[in-house]
């Protein structure tokens, strides 16, 4: 296969691709085929002046764009038969009433151009062989004897014209070697846009797989673990001070329960125990216990926040201010007592009536 000369498409040039594979070399251009179809136009055009340059024929001729090429690349028939008649080749139509009536075996010829929508392919014999020349392939494709005559009439079933080439084709080394060997094919070649899509979606697989094995090894390298070390402090911090929040309402509790306690016994002047199911001994290590906790867990956050570079106050909700009828905590005009002295006397008030409980127990 390697041997076989194969023009892949460019652009709208399947008439050079069709001449060079018939012929297995580089033998056309673009320019060349310029040429012969502006030769071809100004042919017709003398022609048609042969008429008179002033019919309105003439001037409708002029007015019209080419009929053997265009921009895109495009060369008609003539501009080929030309081409082949340089190289004494001819071009016959294959499903002429005249061809059928001869009753040729397709295989006894040597090559067919094929042309349908101004496209333009070669099916030629090497060795003995038959190949599907088309530039719209990736390569040549192998056509057995058997499927040559399928192969054709499914082509004109489909509308293409078949021509025959008639006269000796140049040699070429890839029908010199195929003379004494034979090729099999175990693929058949795709379309050039088949191979390109599929081309971009290995592609975008092969993009999708790559991504998928960086995330995986920045996972395993412990890139991600920044991301995940960040959360995972943010979430013990909050479970942190959901507690200490848990503790505080219930200290408040507690103290707001003794102080009413301390009232009742200051106005009665009996020993009373507080109303709250703790005793006092309870009470007071929970008290220390709690201001202990508050105060390390206090510098623990200003380090973390000095660490981190954040400077955020800690806000937390205090209960309204209490009042006792001996009015420790206040004057009578109810100025607005600090919270660290509320706290203060809170906890004198709470330590005093423990000691008057353990005094009347005593005397009991």
């Amino acid at each position: 296969m390697e041997s076989i000369f194969h023009e892949k498409q460019e652009g709208s040039l399947c008439a050079q691709h069709c001449l060079n594979n018939l012929l297995q070399g580089e033998y056309f251009s673009p320019v060349e085929l310029s040429s012969i179809a502006h030769q071809l136009d100004e042919e017709e055009r003398m022609r048609m002046a042969e008429g008179g340059v002033t019919s309105e024929d003439y001037r409708t001729f002029l007015q019209q764009p080419s009929g053997n090429m265009d921009d895109s690349g495009f060369f008609s028939i003539q501009v080929i038969s030309n081409a082949l008649k340089v190289w004494g080749l001819e071009l016959i139509l294959f499903n002429s009433p005249e061809y059928q009536r001869l009753r040729i075996d397709p295989i006894n010829e040597r090559s067919f151009i094929c042309n349908y929508k101004e496209h333009w392919f070669t099916v030629r014999k090497l060795g003995k062989q038959w190949f599907n020349l088309n530039s719209l392939l990736t390569g040549p494709e192998l056509i057995s004897d058997t499927y040559l005559a399928l192969f054709l009439a499914q082509l004109q079933q489909e509308g293409y014209s078949i021509f025959v080439v008639k006269g000796d084709l140049p040699d070429c080394e890839a029908d010199q070697l195929l003379q004494m060997i034979k090729v099999q094919q175990m693929h058949r070649p795709k379309l050039i846009g088949e191979e390109l899509s599929q081309l971009k979606e290995q592609r975008s697989c092969a993009e999708d797989s790559d991504l998928e094995r960086v995330l995986e090894a920045a996972d395993a390298s412990g890139i991600l673990d920044e991301d995940e070390d960040d959360l995972q402090r943010a979430l013990a911090i909050s479970r942190q001070e959901v507690d200490m929040e848990d503790e505080e309402a219930d200290l408040r509790r507690a103290i707001q329960l003794s102080m009413q306690g301390s009232s009742r016994s200051v106005s009665q002047d009996a020993p009373q125990t507080s109303s709250t199911s703790l005793t006092s001994e309870e009470l007071r290590k929970r008290r220390e216990a709690y201001f202990e906790k508050r105060g390390l867990s206090g510098m623990r956050q200003q380090q973390q926040q000095q660490q981190e570079g954040v400077d955020r106050p800690r806000q937390l909700s205090y209960p309204e201010r209490p009042t006792t009828s001996s009015g420790r905590l206040g004057n009578n005009q109810g100025d607005a007592v600090s919270e660290d002295d509320m706290l203060r006397a809170a906890v004198t008030m709470s330590l005093e009536t423990t000691k008057d409980n353990l005094k009347a127990e005593r005397k009991k």
